[in-house]
């Protein structure tokens, strides 16, 4: 029989997640085509806040690229909108093209609400919604330092986050008495108030926006108490309009959504509607998992496979906000019914608050700790009876838990609430398909596809299905070209004497004979550790940025960022830059967060001329090496320093510049325990005290924040760079490729490395090698320079 054309108006999360459920149902039952708005596939709108806070890149949010539509034979049209609907003809009328369908869903979404007041339509006026607003926001963050964000609930806090990161001066503007009133209580919304204002973050609360200033864009905003701020961007997230104009004007009925039965049934039996533009017993839901609960039900009507019909959802809610960690799921106002009970650490500030009504949980906020939210959302969703539960418990012992291990979960526990899937579905998936990586588990069950919260726990029910096969399976920094570890390679290579990429995946068997993105670098780092001298550099397994010798930019222009030791300069490095960016015309020059002066926006072909002109030495900005040491002027100039924090970091610098490590590798050196550098945060960070130096080590910034260890105090600054030579050295021979001290530090034991890089012996031992390996390094940007056929990969002639 010829199959059913299956028409879908939207390309969002809970459209494509429905066809997704379809294809797994009956993938040929239905004639699909998809017509989406925007000029993108499906993405994981979640993760916009991810790209405007650095930590993602669009490309990297794309959830089904092109190719997923092609082999699965559905017909995408994008940056093509709807119309109008012909419920008699079964047509859809596009700004392209007329389509005709037997069943037809609306996945229309939702838009960001704009509020009604003077103003609203100028330049700088946003929403936050779509990846073009999110790239919009960047833009104008390169031009302008104010922003504000009307609306202090999880959206505008993400956004303004994002915008903080972006180098920006935010203030969020909000109604209410405390942020995020809808889904935390008075507590948890202080704490995370006063988390997010140490972040730099501004507030004025209890405040009604009345007006938008500015002629052609935005100037300031003014308030219905009389006062005014000044402001160059506003952000507006104080909610969402879900887009239901298509269905009104096809006279199906609506409220605030598109009005649908238990099985996502319009008025019209051959229509549709499922995600944001839906409402459902009165409620229009606005997170991802109800939107794709409703998408399983649709899906197995549109299949004729009997369900009981959604029945509603359970929400919650996390904040994806580093340093503020945030859950909260269900009801959480106490009154005649609903009762609380709460905990507050306020050492550690720890806050934890459940909600209960007739002995059941109804509601749970977490604040600082969440690692808890899973299982209590498991027993709300259940509904079950707390008589067999402790209510309160303190001082246990340290090392044990309140919350229960993987091993202890119910197979039926939610572990990624944002797709519905179960501790039994994960374990399943695991022993039934031979997966081994969290990234396998999310493409077979979509857990950690969302908000990638549960990505740990999915890694501990990884390591506990597996047992002892559990390192082995799922080597890190090693790909699916080959079931050997890290360390087995190390040790093929060295006992096979392996010299090159090519020969080891022909000798160790690799599946795939030329190997893979993940492979090829990790290779070429274990080859260049194990082989310094005689190991010649493969470029072409190389990063992209590792290859050219600078970072690529979102639009595809370079940036340049010389060496500036322990962040110092003179006025002639000074009178070059400013020379060359007059020049290059070079659109932004910017103070780096490792003291240096970076060029922004330069083209490919003007990198070796800009590089020559300059003739100051790559800051190695790029690469998997020693990038910065951040230093303060110590007690060469400060008042409070107690040692020569500058000559110092200067000399740490030079010492072990341009060496290659798994990660790339910071350190900062602090004149005083003021610690104004944050070496506290840093792989190798020292702080100067009155009797000599404070070693630490293991810290990261970035996404996941991690405090450096103290290993050591030492009198001299030469025990400093010799302990830095051993710890640089011994991570070089045991780190995977691509992990950072951070983790290496934890799998590694600190009392193991410290007892490694502080014996005398062992010290001299890792020492000598990384002398070995320091003699035949060399300035990147000079070997280009140099080589005629280096520079001919960025299209000119010798310079």
């Amino acid at each position: 029989m010829p199959k059913q054309k299956l028409l879908m108006i939207g390309n969002g999360m809970a459209g494509v997640r429905t066809i997704e459920e379809i294809l797994d149902r009956n993938p040929d039952k239905y004639d699909i085509t998809i017509i989406g708005d925007e000029p993108y596939p499906n993405y994981n709108r979640i993760m916009l806040s991810n790209i405007l806070q650095n930590k993602m890149t669009t490309p990297e949010i794309i959830l089904n690229d092109e190719t997923w539509y092609t082999s699965n034979n559905i017909t995408l049209h994008t940056n093509e909108q709807a119309i109008l609907i012909d419920r008699l003809a079964k047509t859809v009328t596009t700004t392209k093209r007329n389509l005709t369908y037997d069943k037809l869903i609306l996945a229309t979404g939702s838009r960001a609400f704009i509020l009604p007041i003077p103003g609203a339509d100028l330049e700088g006026v946003l929403g936050f919604r779509t990846i073009a607003d999110t790239e919009k926001m960047i833009e104008i963050s390169q031009k302008y330092k104010r922003a504000t964000v009307i609306g202090g609930g999880l959206l505008g806090l993400e956004a303004a986050r994002g915008l903080l990161d972006q180098g920006m001066d935010v203030t969020v503007i909000h109604l209410a008495d405390w942020l995020m009133e809808t889904q935390l209580d008075a507590k948890a919304g202080e704490l995370l108030k006063a988390d997010l204002e140490a972040q730099g973050m501004k507030f004025l609360m209890q405040k009604a926006t009345s007006k938008i200033l500015g002629k052609s864009r935005v100037t300031g905003l003014a308030f219905k108490d009389g006062s005014q701020i000044e402001t160059d961007l506003v952000v507006m997230a104080i909610g969402i309009k879900p887009e239901i104009e298509l269905a009104r004007h096809a006279n199906l009925p609506t409220g605030r959504g598109i009005i649908v039965d238990d099985f996502m049934t319009t008025a019209d039996p051959v229509i549709f509607a499922v995600g944001e533009c839906a409402e459902h017993n009165g409620i229009a839901y606005g997170l991802v998992a109800p939107l794709y609960e409703q998408g399983k039900v649709l899906a197995d009507y549109l299949c004729d496979i009997e369900n009981t019909g959604y029945r509603g959802s359970k929400m919650f809610t996390q904040l994806k906000v580093s340093g503020c960690d945030l859950f909260s799921a269900g009801d959480i106002k106490e009154n005649a019914e609903i009762k609380g009970v709460t905990i507050f650490n306020s050492i550690e500030n720890k806050y934890k608050k459940i909600f209960m009504r007739d002995g059941k949980l109804v509601g749970v906020v977490l604040y600082g700790d969440t690692t808890e939210g899973s299982r209590l959302y498991n027993l709300l969703k259940k509904e079950e009876e707390l008589t067999d539960f402790t209510l309160v418990s303190l001082l246990h012992k340290s090392g044990e838990s309140e919350s229960m291990s993987v091993a202890e979960m119910p197979d039926d526990e939610s572990v990624c609430g944002c797709n519905g899937v179960t501790k039994g579905d994960i374990t399943r998936a695991i022993t039934g398909k031979g997966l081994t990586t969290i990234g396998e588990v999310t493409a077979h069950t979509k857990a950690g596809g969302s908000c990638g919260k549960c990505k740990p726990i999915i890694g501990d029910i990884l390591e506990h299905t597996l047992g002892d096969d559990f390192v082995s399976a799922a080597p890190a920094g090693i790909c699916g070209c080959t079931d050997f570890t890290r360390d087995q390679l190390i040790i093929q290579i060295r006992s096979k004497q392996l010299q090159t990429a090519k020969e080891v995946r022909h000798v160790l068997a690799f599946r795939n004979p030329e190997g893979c993105s993940k492979c090829r670098p990790a290779l070429n780092y274990y080859l260049n550790m194990i082989y310094p001298q005689t190991h010649a550099d493969e470029p072409e397994s190389r990063y992209v940025n590792e290859r050219l010798h600078a970072n690529i930019q979102n639009d595809g222009t370079y940036s340049v960022i010389p060496r500036m030791y322990a962040g110092q300069t003179d006025p002639q490095q000074l009178i070059k830059i400013a020379k060359v960016a007059e020049k290059y015309d070079i659109p932004l020059l910017k103070l780096t967060g490792g003291q240096r002066i970076g060029l922004y926006g330069v083209k490919k072909e003007d990198l070796p001329k800009i590089w020559k002109e300059l003739d100051m030495r790559s800051g190695f900005a790029y690469g998997k090496t020693l990038r910065t040491v951040k230093s303060c002027v110590g007690s060469k100039f400060c008042r409070f320093g107690t040692q020569d924090a500058l000559a110092l970091g200067e000399a740490l610098e030079r010492q072990f510049e341009f060496v290659d490590t798994p990660h790339k590798f910071k350190m900062g050196v602090s004149g005083c325990p003021r610690s104004c550098v944050e070496s506290g945060i840093k792989d190798y960070g020292i702080i100067c005290v009155e009797n000599g130096y404070q070693i630490y080590i293991g810290g990261n910034g970035g996404t996941e924040v991690k405090e450096a260890q103290l290993l050591a105090t030492v009198a001299t600054e030469q025990e400093v760079l010799d302990i830095c030579s051993a710890f640089i050295q011994y991570y070089r021979e045991t780190g995977v490729y691509m992990e950072r001290t951070a983790p290496w530090l934890e799998r590694m034991g600190m009392e193991h490395v410290s007892n490694i890089i502080l014996d005398p012996i062992e010290q001299a031992k890792l020492k000598a090698t990384l002398d070995e390996v320091l003699a035949g390094r060399a300035d990147p940007w000079k070997q280009v320079l140099q080589d005629d056929e280096k520079q001919k990969l960025y299209h000119v002639e010798r310079v």
